[in-house]
């Protein structure tokens, strides 16, 4: 489901964690998508400034499905989907 999410939105999306993370603190993200199979060390700044500010967010199971959905040749870890 998500991966569709992530698709359709393309043109809207932010990828990495340091964007997603800039994004979540101007109040630009409606959404973040993180594969489980990213590194939790990673992830989990991402997950706890989310919840910190109330972000929404959904996970995936693979960070190469995920970076295809966005148009990518290499896996993502974290995406954001902007408002």
């Amino acid at each position: 489901m998500s991966y569709e999410k992530v698709a359709q939105a393309k043109s809207n999306v932010v990828i990495g964690t340091k964007q997603t993370m800039k994004a979540i603190k101007h109040g630009q993200v409606q959404e973040v998508i993180v594969a489980d199979d990213a590194d939790q060390h990673v992830t989990a700044k991402v997950l706890r400034l989310a919840e910190e500010f109330e972000t929404p967010f959904a996970r995936v199971d693979s960070m190469d499905k995920l970076g295809k959905a966005c148009g990518i040749d290499v896996g993502a870890a974290v995406v954001a989907i902007k408002q």
